[in-house]
């Protein structure tokens, strides 16, 4: 082995293991994922709104309103309120069939238009009666105690609480997910249980998904309404809530199903999508959260991660690519002077760095599983292996989906938000068998 070859190993080997030590909180912080919050059965019954943003949702929101009917929460302290676009959207009569109320936002460009409209059609007096308001997409699927489990939810002292995400594609048939939606689910747990549990010990605004979050009011009151307009918008309010000191919690015990996308293409919109909502907020935000640090004159421990949380990640990634890179110009120069180095190079510079990567990626993908192996129950022994196998992949992904997110929104492409493919079921899918961790009716 020559001395560059051996050079670019030690380079590799120290920026990798900064990298590691620099992330070694975050990897002490999985062991919270095993360890889920105390249940609570609440005193009294609160009264809740549920949100649902639907345009142009007619021929899915059926499975979601289906599971609505078999609520166990009393329906005297829960309303159903569907947001439409256009007043003759087929959706309406559905909704109208359901006794949900329906609000009609011609103008809207994004779910935070939809939202905000809702919040501004909602006379004062009537947003005083709710404790909650819980926001669902029109795709989704609830399990029959998951208002029951939201009423529980608000015995804790939070502002925002996020709820458990099952597949719904695991409520009907094979054909209904593939190795992509079995990698997007994945991404819940690690996510959920092996970031955001961490986060609420050490008091920091949880990463907020808009599907399946409950809002309570004085959030409402305090923004006026719904005022995110980002791709991301449930980002956007976890950024906010550094701003305004929100504090957040993931609830476990209220299980919501989410549709997954089956194909590469439509499972990479998305997550592209999502990376420019981030890029987004990110452009917001960040100069008026420097400001109120530096006002403060320290970082609090949300801050801190928001600015360097991924440093460590993002280091690793960098070194790692760059050694590889290194081995694929070095492995074909000494192959052609018949130099043996170019052995040391493909294998030293090439393969190593990259199969530590991914062995790491694959570990992370099996913790993740087992703190959460009730959402994978649908799956067979080999689905499941292949998905942790293929998993690392996926997730590497996020590397050309993050540089691209970041040029699309300098270059202001064009962020509309759009309609995307859905999953048709024969039948209206059913989540009888989807049960909180929790027990017993709250009162």
């Amino acid at each position: 082995m020559n001395a560059l070859i051996r050079f670019l190993l030690i380079l590799y080997g120290a920026f990798a293991t900064f990298a590691v030590l620099l992330y070694l909180p975050k990897i002490f912080g999985f062991r919270y994922g095993f360890k889920k919050p105390p249940y609570k059965r609440a005193l009294k019954k609160r009264k809740i709104s549920v949100l649902i943003p639907a345009r142009n949702e007619s021929e899915i929101i059926g499975d979601l309103f289906a599971s609505l009917k078999k609520q166990t929460y009393d329906r005297a302290f829960y309303t159903v309120n569907v947001i439409v676009k256009d007043p003759d959207d087929p959706t309406v009569a559905l909704a109208e069939e359901l006794g949900a109320k329906v609000f009609v936002v011609p103008e809207q460009r994004c779910k935070g238009d939809a939202l905000d409209g809702y919040f501004k059609a909602l006379p004062e007096e009537e947003r005083q009666t709710y404790d909650a308001f819980v926001i669902v997409d029109a795709d989704a699927v609830l399990a029959p105690d998951y208002l029951r489990e939201l009423n529980n939810a608000l015995e804790h002292p939070y502002d925002i609480y996020l709820t458990r995400k099952f597949a719904k594609n695991y409520l009907g048939k094979k054909k209904d997910r593939s190795l992509f939606s079995n990698c997007s689910t994945l991404t819940w747990p690690m996510i959920d249980d092996l970031g955001n549990l961490y986060r609420m010990q050490k008091s920091i605004p949880l990463n907020l998904c808009g599907q399946g979050m409950m809002v309570r009011r004085r959030v409402i009151d305090e923004i006026g309404g719904w005022p995110y307009r980002t791709l991301t918008e449930d980002y956007e309010l976890k950024l906010d809530s550094l701003l305004h000191g929100f504090t957040s919690m993931f609830y476990p015990y209220a299980i919501i199903h989410t549709e997954e996308a089956l194909g590469h293409r439509e499972n990479y919109t998305r997550r592209e999508r999502w990376l420019m909502g981030y890029s987004q907020c990110d452009k917001k935000y960040k100069e008026e959260i420097k400001k109120q640090a530096k006002a403060r004159g320290k970082l609090t421990s949300g801050e801190r991660e928001y600015f360097f949380g991924v440093v460590p990640l993002l280091i690793f990634a960098a070194v790692t690519i760059l050694t590889m890179l290194a081995g694929v110009g070095l492995a074909p120069y000494y192959a052609l002077h018949r130099d043996f180095n170019w052995f040391y190079a493909s294998w030293l510079l090439i393969f190593m760095p990259f199969w530590i990567m991914y062995t790491m990626l694959f570990l992370f993908g099996v913790l993740a599983m087992c703190t959460d192996i009730d959402a994978f129950r649908a799956l067979s022994g080999g689905e499941k292996f292949a998905m942790l196998l293929f998993n690392p992949f996926y997730l590497l992904e996020y590397i050309p989906l993050f540089l691209t997110s970041r040029m699309n929104v300098r270059k202001n492409k064009d962020t509309a938000w759009k309609q995307t493919e859905r999953i048709h079921y024969d039948a209206p899918a059913s989540a009888d068998g989807a049960k909180g961790e929790g027990n017993g009716e709250a009162e």
